[in-house]
């Protein structure tokens, strides 16, 4: 139980305990030595009474203008008007000469009445509900009212005794003035149980208070349920409690509309602030406050006579898009969380861990005493990844790349610093290597790929991109079976630009599929026009990429092309990597829909992907085609000899058809015969050709047929 929830359980005990112990004592003032002395104690609680209901009121009304709300507002007004009526109540029950003959003892009982029924039914109101805020122009307008509603209550109050003196009799206005305490009693209890149900939110430290408040006002009323001008001890314990509960509603009051407020404001501009300055996924500082940090590193470095060096790594996961597209967004982040856990767990003294949001972390260290130091404390961090991460669906081994940029030397800011620390972990993973320390060179190729990045955008539209066919040789008969269709971009300045160097880029930025899209709309309305022209239908394989295989459109996309085009989808083969089957479930539905169009699968580089066999035997795939770098070593390395037998074999079994590329002479050509591989391409057949010497060399009738 928490501390204010103890307090309020022991108000509510000592106060049952006190009225108790009261009730129990014969105690009746005898003398005019004994019922003074409880008079001037009855006078100081009821002054007291009165102090509180007046701070309470000044309090909401006077200090902290600026913060209003309708709780504090409200019960500064009710109690403007309660501190009024218990002052009139003491000044006339205590018998102050001029008051005395305006307000009698009984009057004054009465008007003790009313106090608390005002007070019981306002607390209810504004307590019983939730707090809002209110408007500074409304706070004179309920003044105003408060004011008013106080001066009337008090004519109203004055007429009506006077009124009623003459047709009750002193009996009857006893008892109905028990009746009254009785209700106000039962107001306080159903105040407290209001706000203690269980169906109101959680209760915050200060409305415990204010329930603590309520139990005393109650306990007040409890004693005043018999009380009379003669039961002075009854009265004086009443006033004390009712004391005690004002002084507890003036702090409730204030924290409740105040403080709280406060803290809360304090808390979300805390959470905002932490928010602005932190990745939410890892929870890690983010680039925001590594600027900030980095600003304040090179600072010290200038005003310090320490002449030593700091470094900047950012570190990028390696593929982690196809463990993103295999896994799940959901894996992908938990990922993240883990690999940061672990850079986290190894950081040392002066070393810090950043996220740069996506796969990327900065890893800042300060006073390293060499180049070298930074380095090697880099190849550390590489290190921390030698063991795999284990997710939900198992063991998954991931690897870095890390940029470095070191102050001083390789920027003068932070900004500076952080680019050029990513543009070296860019140009480390596209040489495919571990670290790599910024060299303005790496800014040139950096400023060259984008400018490239940007020709490329409008390459499609400049009608920059061809297409080249290669032949695809039936080794049994020599028979032409088929063309891969192999893009190239012709540069208006560069010239002739490599795949390896464009592809990449059209993958990263999105452009790989509208470019996907043109090379299969090219390639198959080529072979309906070859078909239209006379010449023997055969088939034409073009490579997918992993964005146009995502596509949950793709089979709708390609039967769209070919019913235009008019091409049978018999004569298509659709090339993808093992890396697209990695997702199996996604990988079986999207596969399923392309066969359900007539086209061929092909899976394309086989030997080289991340995925298993397993795949083999369930997806619905016609072909392999044994990676070039298997074929290309055939004679020489005995390895790569018992892979293409273990593929050609494997493929056989499963009856599925198998190609080999790369071929380049006749013992490689021979191999492959013996191994039983169905087709071949290679330079020993052809390179790459046009469409026009394509169709001059290999779509003439004499051609069908190649020499051996």
């Amino acid at each position: 139980m928490k501390m204010e929830e103890k307090k309020t359980v022991i108000a509510a005990v000592s106060g049952a305990a006190l009225f108790l112990l009261v009730q129990s004592l014969p105690i009746t003032p005898n003398g005019d030595y004994e019922r003074g002395a409880l008079s001037a104690l009855y006078l100081i609680g009821s002054w007291c009474t009165s102090a509180f209901g007046f701070a309470i009121f000044a309090q909401g009304w006077l200090l902290f203008s600026n913060q209003l709300s309708r709780g504090r507002l409200y019960s500064s007004a009710l109690f403007l008007g309660v501190c009024v009526f218990d002052l009139l109540h003491t000044l006339g029950f205590i018998g102050i000469p001029f008051i005395r003959s305006l307000i009698s003892e009984d009057r004054a009982l009465w008007l003790l009445s009313f106090s608390r029924l005002a007070s019981a039914i306002g607390i209810f109101l504004i307590f019983g509900k939730e707090d809002s805020p209110a408007l500074l122009s409304g706070k004179n307008s309920i003044l105003r009212k408060s004011i008013f509603l106080v001066v009337l209550s008090v004519i109203v109050f004055s007429a009506g005794s006077y009124f009623l003196q003459g047709i009750i009799s002193p009996a009857q206005a006893t008892f109905a003035r028990k009746l009254l305490n009785a209700a106000v009693l039962l107001v306080y209890l159903l105040g407290i149980a209001f706000i203690i149900s269980p169906a109101r939110a959680e209760k915050s430290p200060s409305l415990l208070i204010i329930i603590r408040s309520l139990i005393f006002l109650a306990l007040g009323q409890a004693f005043y349920l018999d009380a009379s001008s003669g039961k002075n001890l009854q009265l004086l314990f009443g006033a004390v409690s009712c004391a005690v509960a004002y002084y507890w509603l003036l702090g409730g009051v204030y924290r409740l509309t105040l403080e709280e407020p406060f803290h809360e404001k304090r808390a979300i501009e805390a959470q905002i602030n932490y928010l602005v300055y932190h990745d939410d996924l890892t929870g890690l500082p983010n680039r925001r406050r590594l600027l900030q940090q980095v600003d304040e590193v090179i600072e010290s470095h200038r005003t310090s006579a320490i002449r030593s060096c700091s470094a900047l790594a950012v570190l990028n996961i390696n593929h982690f898009k196809h463990i993103n597209v295999s896994l799940g967004h959901l894996a992908g982040d938990r990922l993240l969380q883990l690999a940061a856990s672990r850079i986290q767990e190894g950081a040392r003294r002066n070393e810090d861990l950043f996220s740069m949001g996506g796969d990327e972390f900065a890893y800042l260290m300060t006073d390293i005493g060499s180049v070298d130091s930074c380095l090697l404390r880099s190849r550390e961090l590489l290190n921390l990844f030698d063991q795999p991460i284990e997710l939900d669906s198992g063991e998954y081994h991931i690897s870095l790349s890390i940029g470095l940029s070191i102050f001083p030397g390789d920027g003068d800011t932070a900004e500076q610093l952080i680019q050029n620390a990513d543009t070296a972990v860019h140009d480390a993973k596209e040489q495919g290597v571990d670290i790599r320390r910024y060299v303005p060179f790496i800014q040139m190729k950096a400023k060259e790929r984008l400018k490239l990045e940007n020709d490329l955008r409008r390459a499609l539209e400049r009608e920059e991109f061809f297409l080249l066919y290669q032949p695809q040789v039936q080794l049994a008969t020599k028979e032409l079976v088929g063309m891969e269709a192999l893009l190239r971009w012709q540069h208006p300045k560069r010239g002739l630009v490599s795949p390896a160097e464009f592809i990449p880029i059209a993958e990263e930025c999105g452009l790989i599929v509208p470019i996907g899209d043109w090379v299969l709309r090219t390639a198959c309305r080529q072979n309906k026009e070859w078909q239209l022209a006379g010449y023997r239908p055969i088939c034409v394989s073009v490579n997918l990429s992993m964005r146009q295989f995502l596509q949950p459109n793709l089979a709708g996309k390609i039967g769209g092309f070919l019913k235009r085009i008019g091409l049978d989808p018999r004569y298509v083969d659709l090339e993808i990597t093992e890396s697209m089957t990695m997702d199996k479930e996604k990988a079986f539905e999207q596969l399923t829909r392309l066969k359900e169009l007539g086209v061929y699968i092909s899976i394309d580089d086989f030997g080289t992907g991340y995925s298993s066999l397993h795949y083999l035997k369930n997806m619905p795939i016609d072909r392999l085609k044994i990676d070039r770098s298997f074929v290309a070593e055939v004679m020489e390395d005995s390895n790569n000899a018992a892979i293409v037998s273990t593929i050609t074999s494997m493929a056989h079994h499963l009856k599925l058809k198998v190609t080999a590329e790369g071929v380049e002479n006749e013992e490689q050509l021979q191999f492959l015969r013996q191994q039983r591989c169905h087709e071949a391409q290679g330079y020993f057949f052809s390179k790459p050709i046009r469409a026009q010497e394509f169709e001059r060399l290999f779509l003439k009738p004499t051609i069908f047929g190649m020499p051996s």
